[in-house]
């Protein structure tokens, strides 16, 4: 089983397989994590991105899928980048939020990856209520079988690192 620990910290210089990136669906940057992971990254990233967008994703990724790519100059192999969903207060989209930590399980997998740093995907910029998004993150980490040994959810704010303590509890 995946032992599941939190950090604070920034991800971006978490020494681990796998970064995962709250990606936006153009894969090509952004803001919050997903800028931080390219700016510190490096080019190797979106030209990687940019390739991907070429060769199989024309319009972009979408929302609870993710992919992977080089790390760059990341203290890592690789990142995973997957897309989360908007949250909205009338539809339930939390099956597409738990779809992205699924499938960057898969790809860590595929990789081979034993160690990887997740953000609390969509709980920023994209309004997912802080709570919620890390219960939804712990929950399906815990119950998706995976070769990892290490899921790792860093946290840059209290506020996050204190939810995800108290989904991490609650298991």
């Amino acid at each position: 089983m995946t032992r599941i620990t939190l950090v604070r910290g920034d991800i971006t210089e978490q020494h681990v397989d796998a970064i995962v990136n709250a990606a936006n669906s153009s894969l090509l940057g952004g803001g919050g994590v997903d800028g931080a992971i390219h700016r510190r990254g490096g080019p190797e990233i979106l030209a990687e991105c940019r390739a991907l967008r070429a060769a199989k994703l024309g319009r972009g990724l979408r929302p609870g899928a993710a992919v992977a790519t080089t790390a760059g100059l990341l203290p890592a192999r690789w990142v995973i980048h997957t897309v989360g969903p908007v949250y909205s207060h009338t539809e339930d989209r939390s099956a597409q939020l738990a779809s992205c930590y699924r499938e960057s399980l898969r790809v860590a997998d595929e990789l081979g990856a034993t160690t990887a740093a997740f953000p609390a995907v969509s709980a920023g910029v994209y309004g997912w209520p802080m709570e919620d998004a890390a219960r939804i993150a712990v929950e399906t980490v815990h119950a998706t079988p995976s070769g990892l040994e290490e899921a790792r959810f860093v946290l840059f704010e209290a506020r996050a690192y204190i939810a995800f303590e108290n989904a991490v509890a609650a298991l």
